[in-house]
């Protein structure tokens, strides 16, 4: 006898979201950058930020720059310069997300 689960492991088309299919080491040094983030100004301070988009596009663009440069982490924090921009394109994403929800 064969079980059924409708999780879209099975090539059925599945609406379920593949959470196994995120490499989670990637998810941790988000948090990482999130926490130490956190320890240095206070949770969630990010949010509060004047002119945030722009802001956290040009910190992209300068860990994006950095680690293409050869340096692999940032010197203030110690953590990967991609680990940052990962956290920014996290943040430019969660404010277009509320932006089109006019809670921006």
């Amino acid at each position: 006898m064969k079980g059924l689960k409708d999780d879209g492991l099975d090539g059925t088309k599945s609406v379920k979201l593949r959470w196994d299919l995120v490499p989670m080491e990637c998810l941790d040094d988000l948090v990482k950058v999130l926490t130490y983030g956190a320890s240095h100004y206070k949770a969630e301070s990010w949010k509060e930020l004047e002119n945030p988009e722009d802001r956290y596009f040009a910190a992209l663009m300068r860990h994006l720059s950095a680690s293409r440069q050869g340096e692999l982490n940032d010197s203030e924090s110690g953590l990967s310069h991609l680990s940052h921009a990962m956290c920014n394109l996290v943040f430019l994403l969660w404010f277009e997300k509320h932006k089109e929800h006019g809670q921006v």
